[in-house]
């Protein structure tokens, strides 16, 4: 490999336009890719076999229409008073402009809701009203009735005595006529009274019914009692927006369109703002965080280099690279799933390996330079030794990203692939592009002070002394205790996905989630889907009744503020219900609930006073991030695991010993959990809010431990490579171990440091992003990389070697023979060509004699040959 890279560092620097030339066209043929064949991106995240997904694809088969997703918008008087019928008139108006607009399912009218919900409660009090008017009337007929029947039962007392007295006296005979007509006249009054009684009964007897379904629905209308659209105090209304797309499948196009004619209301007096579900965009990926961190790059690579030109070029090559590989990998989001982080993924690595690769080249190169070596032979071995140095670090990040890809979550290996890739281009172009400026730069690489040094013996190094061992244990237990106690957040540790309150405060996303909180109550800005599965179909007479009783029994749950039916499938079988929670849907409170509500299954069906058992599902925001988050949890050690037997495995072969991988590996994992410490305090704890952006601490982000997880253990394992590299290079030609730890550090730590710097700028910038679920992915790598270079690798990591001593490169005879030779510095490629002037000066001892070239290591140059 050392040799190949050297002839294409040679063939660059020779045909310098023909190789810009070719990445200039294929960075035309990925934009060209990217706006032929890209598709929408998600804010959605998604993972096919969870409870959520099941619940939704449910929902979907048996309520056609409830699979979508739904947005809110919120209208809020700017004075604070309540809305005039013309307001509500202009915002019924704009609403329903937006049910016109393609990809839109349907809308809700606040207003419209609100009256409607009036007219229940008020048909209820009617009906109520009646059916007491009802009772009362059966009261008054039965009374009328008893009445009439005494009078009757009187009146046949009378003629019955009539009778006995007329056939006592013998006068029957003359009056039986009359007694006749008279019982005839009695009997058919009885006749039509007890009609009348049977029909009295008959309404009587469903009175009953006609009050418990109207109790029925009352229990309903008590149950949905928080759930509101317009305010107690008539000054915010909330409206809904119902695409026919769920979150991860809406694209773009219907969002933008939405939230335009949002933009444009002009409603006099009124604000309209409008939930994440709208407002959601990844316009503008690179913002002035990120431009800045960009911008401290250059500043640090100046002082590196003493001159703007050599500076620049970095940069640019970093910009290119991102650019072919971020567009070139969303050309591909027409036909894979992408959320809207992947891209900004790309970005950051694009932007951070690329200045980093480039500057390891360009460092070796300047070095040779001035150790007097040919301009194009300088090139082509800088790009044998450290270029190859590079392609394998950066191997290094692409196995830990491509990894990603094992954990069986499908939007995590597609962030994991298309960082790979843009580290990929990132590669390719350190050792390809870079030559190629190189070769257009000439002796410019160096500024004009330096050249008129170039060759002079005092590029030499001075000599060099091992640390003190008491230094030395200082070091490493100053390290370890301060990383320990950096990491103690970690343990309270919570995963979740970001909600409105996480937004910045002037965006439309906050200003939504606050208002709505404020006048409705946080419950109201994630409400769960709670979907049952009834045992059999239900009559459509008792559809209310089973429906109150569920809600009923589900308002027995801790923190349910309110329930309300939201739909029933046509075999009346499958049930839905809208479920508010006391907080919003990334609190601890939301997520108890959500597992109370699964451990209610399966239900008793005599709860709704049904046969057989009742299963209840659970879907919504808080749910479906529940879910990921806890998949995300169970991965994170098997991933660990992972990275940990990689490192462990790339180590022994690059180091040739056991011991320097378990450090390098142990020092990993301290700077991981250390960084996961800082994330927790910052996001989850809210420490240093204000510096940071963080006004409402919430969960940690779920995938932000995976990435940072996989990321900083490549970067960990090119820093580790980069400095150790040196040490054993010196050591294998006789320089003491102990010596060789300060020879390694003297000849990397200058590079490193520029690079973990840069590294960190670029991550940093990030931290201040517009969008919320990058923000903690920047902190996360910029403090990971900051402690993984200057205190593991810088501090930690020369203190144990020096402790260790000989003992550091032990490696049994029989692994010794079985594992391949690497080179990764290309010591080899270097043996045969030698830096000139170089060479130790006469006199000088063995023990320095190796150190004293200029570049040991991958990190400069590489080792001198042994004599």
């Amino acid at each position: 490999m050392a040799e190949l890279l050297y002839r294409l560092g040679r063939f660059s620097s020779r045909r310098p336009w023909t190789v810009i030339t070719g990445w200039i066209v294929a960075l035309a043929l990925a934009a060209g890719a990217f706006l032929a064949f890209g598709g929408a991106l998600t804010t959605s995240m998604s993972i096919p076999g969870t409870e959520t997904d099941r619940v939704n694809s449910q929902l979907t088969d048996e309520l056609d229409g409830l699979g979508g997703a739904t947005a809110t918008v919120v209208f809020r008087t700017d004075d604070g008073s309540a809305f005039t019928t013309a307001q509500e008139d202009e915002v019924g108006d704009l609403l329903d402009g937006i049910a016109g607009l393609d990809g839109v399912e349907g809308v809700v009218d606040p207003f419209d809701a609100a009256s409607e919900r009036a007219d229940r409660e008020q048909q209820l009090a009617d009906g109520e009203a009646q059916l007491d008017d009802a009772e009362q009337q059966v009261a008054d007929g039965t009374a009328q009735l008893d009445a009439a029947a005494a009078q009757l039962d009187a009146g046949q007392a009378q003629l019955d005595a009539a009778v006995a007295q007329a056939q006592a006296d013998g006068t029957y005979a003359f009056a039986q006529d009359q007694f006749t007509a008279q019982q005839a006249s009695l009997d058919e009054n009885r006749a039509q009274l007890d009609a009348q009684r049977a029909e009295l009964e008959a309404g009587a007897a469903e009175l009953p019914d006609r009050r418990a379904q109207l109790e029925d629905a009352q229990r309903l209308v008590d149950a949905a009692a928080e759930i509101r659209t317009v305010s107690t105090d008539g000054a915010t209304a909330t409206g809904a927006v119902m695409f026919e797309d769920d979150l991860f499948t809406l694209s773009g196009e219907v969002k933008a369109a939405v939230a335009a004619e949002l933009d444009d209301a002009g409603i006099d007096g009124v604000r309209v703002d409008y939930s994440s579900e709208i407002a959601a965009s990844i316009d503008g990926l690179v913002g002035p965080g990120e431009i800045a961190g960009v911008l401290l790059a250059l500043v640090v690579l100046i002082v590196l280099f003493r001159a703007l030109l050599p500076a620049v070029m970095p940069i640019i090559s970093s910009i290119v690279g991102v650019g072919v590989g971020v567009a070139g990998s969303l050309a591909f989001s027409g036909v894979v799933d992408m959320s809207s982080v992947t891209p900004v993924l790309g970005v950051m690595l694009g932007l951070a390996v690329g200045i980093d690769y480039a500057l390891f080249i360009m460092n070796r190169h300047r070095r040779q330079v001035l150790a007097g070596m040919d301009l194009r032979e300088s090139i082509a071995l800088a790009n044998g030794t450290s270029g190859n140095a590079v392609v394998f670090a950066g191997s290094t990040v692409l196995v830990a990203l491509l990894a990603l890809n094992v954990t069986g979550i499908p939007f995590l290996g597609v962030m994991g692939t298309v960082g790979a890739a843009c580290v990929l281009v990132a590669v390719l172009l350190a050792v390809s592009f870079t030559p190629a400026v190189l070769g257009l730069l000439g002796v410019r690489i160096v500024n004009r002070r330096a050249r008129a040094s170039i060759g002079h013996e005092s590029h030499a190094r001075p000599d060099l002394k091992p640390m003190r061992t008491g230094r030395a244990l200082l070091r490493a237990a100053l390290a370890i205790v301060g990383l320990l106690v950096v990491a103690i957040p970690a343990l309270s540790m919570r995963l979740g996905l970001p909600d409105g309150s996480s937004e910045a405060t002037d965006s439309t996303q906050y200003r939504a989630y606050t208002a709505v909180a404020d006048a409705f109550g946080a419950g109201q800005n994630g409400p769960l889907l709670v979907t049952v599965a009834l045992p059999e179909a239900v009559d459509e007479a008792d559809v209310v009744g089973v429906q109150a009783d569920l809600a009923d029994r589900l308002l027995e749950e801790a923190d349910v503020v309110a329930v309300a039916p939201v739909g029933v499938s046509e075999d009346r079988d499958f049930l839905a219900f809208q479920v508010v929670p006391v907080d919003g849907p990334s609190s601890e409170s939301t997520e108890q609930l959500v597992h109370d509500l699964r451990g209610l299954s399966p239900l008793p069906g005599d709860v709704a006073g049904l046969d057989g058992d009742l299963d209840l599902g659970v879907a919504g925001q808080a749910s479906g991030n529940i879910d990921i988050s806890e998949k995300l949890a169970g991965v994170l050690p098997v991933y660990l695991a992972l990275v940990v037997g990689l490192s462990l495995v790339i180590l022994v072969l690059v180091f040739r010993s056991i011991l320097v991988p378990l450090v390098a590996t142990a020092g990993f994992v301290l700077s991981l959990f250390a960084a996961f410490g800082a994330v927790v305090a910052i996001f989850q704890w809210g420490w240093l809010g204000p510096v940071f952006g963080v006004h409402d601490p919430g969960p940690v982000l779920n995938f932000a431990p995976i990435i940072v997880m996989g990321v900083l253990f490549g970067l960990a394992m090119d820093y580790q490579l980069f400095l150790v590299s040196g040490m054993r290079e010196a050591y294998v030609h006789g320089v003491p171990a102990r010596t060789a730890v300060v020879a390694g550090m003297r000849n990397g730590r200058a590079v490193v440091t520029a690079a973990a710097i840069i590294m960190t700028a670029v991550f940093g910038g990030f931290v201040f992003s517009h969008l919320t679920m990058v923000r903690p992915l920047g902190f996360g790598l910029a403090i990971g990389v900051l402690f993984d270079a200057f205190i593991v690798r810088m501090l930690l990591t020369p203190a144990i070697m020096h402790l260790l001593g000989r003992a550091a490169w032990w490696l049994p005879k029989w692994l010794d023979r079985i594992l391949p030779d690497v080179d990764v510095e290309g010591a080899a490629l270097e043996r045969s060509h030698p830096v000139h002037g170089a060479e130790a000066e006469p006199g000088a001892d063995a023990g320095t004699e190796a150190v004293e070239t200029e570049g040991v290591g991958a990190a400069g140059a590489g080792a001198a040959a042994p004599r």
